[in-house]
């Protein structure tokens, strides 16, 4: 089924949070010191119940301008205005395939420890599973991101290409 409508809610539906874990990447928008957006492209996996959805994405072994997590420009943004956006998004030439989700939220930085073991036994099989390319990462030893996400809005074909 091909929607037109721009759809508001407090949690996901399953169609949008299928969209949304599916995205293989996804852009993190947060805003800088001046008030401006600054967006990076994520790698993600979303947990929690459907009326409280949340989303994970790693501080990974990537270089980074900063080797301090908390050097880094989208973790500082964070710490300081902790409101972000999340984008994902589907292109096609073929305009009826097109679709969107932009959902906000709350972030933290989550280090790895005690307090977070249970989260970090879930998250980093899951991005592993996702990402083949994190099987040789240090997950375990890295900050992850939480957005534990408020509101939504969606456009478009969400529904798998056919």
């Amino acid at each position: 089924m091909h929607h037109r409508r721009v759809s508001h809610a407090l949690t996901l539906t399953e169609l949008q949070r299928t969209f949304l874990a599916e995205a293989r990447r996804a852009v993190l928008v947060t805003v800088d010191p001046e008030g401006h957006p600054r967006p990076v492209p994520i790698c993600h996996v979303v947990g929690g119940e459907s009326a409280s959805p949340v989303l994970y994405t790693p501080i990974d072994d990537k270089p980074k301008e900063s080797g301090d997590p908390r050097g880094l420009a989208r973790v500082r943004d964070v710490i300081s205005r902790p409101e972000v956006v999340v984008l994902v998004d589907r292109w096609s030439e073929d305009w009826t395939e097109l679709g969107w989700l932009r959902v906000h939220g709350r972030a933290e930085l989550l280090e790895p420890g005690p307090a977070t073991a249970a989260v970090y036994e879930w998250v980093i099989p899951a991005l592993r599973a996702k990402y083949a390319q994190y099987r040789d990462h240090r997950l375990e030893e890295r900050p992850l991101l939480r957005v534990v996400l408020t509101r939504s809005r969606s456009w478009g074909r969400l529904e798998r290409p056919l």
